[in-house]
């Protein structure tokens, strides 16, 4: 399956500002909680996988992890936003549970359950520095970009995980995020977060 896709990219977890797994050093990345809960949103902003387009449909990843992201043992489950066709929900999923290449198929590998995807109504809410995806039934991911002092963004150029998933930089965007899939073995609000963009092909 050969595809590509252009997107942006609001992480949210439940660490405290800033979350030590993008960095990439496993034996520091000890969460502040004992277990990591996250939510990320990708707003897809063109794309397509073998003639299907992709563009404009939002996608939504929440895991779970009992310790240490590097050590695995994850859950996770993928929402689309109700606005997707049959054949866009299955591309999007063999991209995003990484079975068809690109940089999610090593994030994949720490997972050791999925859950089956769903399609839930998505609203996108989007002010200034401030973003927010509310997922019915759910929750939602809200993060707002750090500036300095002076007005300019706080940037992490060249981390691990931005590398990773083949970005220069991300922003720092605290998060306040709530997610409560009664599937997942508990409810989260998080703190840590971060924005950017990324060109993915496989």
């Amino acid at each position: 399956m050969a595809w590509k896709i252009s997107a942006q990219f609001i992480e949210s977890c439940s660490c405290n500002l800033m979350c030590p797994c993008w960095f990439g050093v496993p034996e520091l990345a000890v969460n502040d909680q004992g277990w990591c809960g996250t939510a990320a949103a990708f707003r897809i902003r063109q794309g397509q996988s073998d003639g299907i387009d992709l563009g404009g449909r939002t996608v939504v990843w929440a895991a779970y992890f009992p310790g240490n992201m590097f050590e695995g043992g994850g859950m996770a489950r993928l929402y689309f936003d109700d606005g997707a066709s049959d054949g866009q929900q299955r591309a999007l999923q063999e991209i995003f549970q990484g079975k068809s290449g690109g940089p999610m198929e090593a994030l994949a590998g720490l997972m050791s359950k999925w859950l089956p995807s769903q399609a839930r109504k998505m609203d996108v809410t989007e002010e200034g520095d401030s973003i927010t995806i509310a997922v019915q039934g759910l929750g939602h991911v809200k993060s707002q970009r750090l500036r300095g002092p002076t007005g300019q963004l706080t940037r992490i150029q060249g981390a691990a995980m931005a590398t990773g998933f083949q970005m220069d930089s991300v922003d720092v965007a605290p998060s306040a995020s709530h997610w409560a899939d009664p599937d997942l073995p508990r409810p989260y609000d998080t703190r840590s977060g971060a924005v950017g963009s990324f060109n993915w092909s496989a």
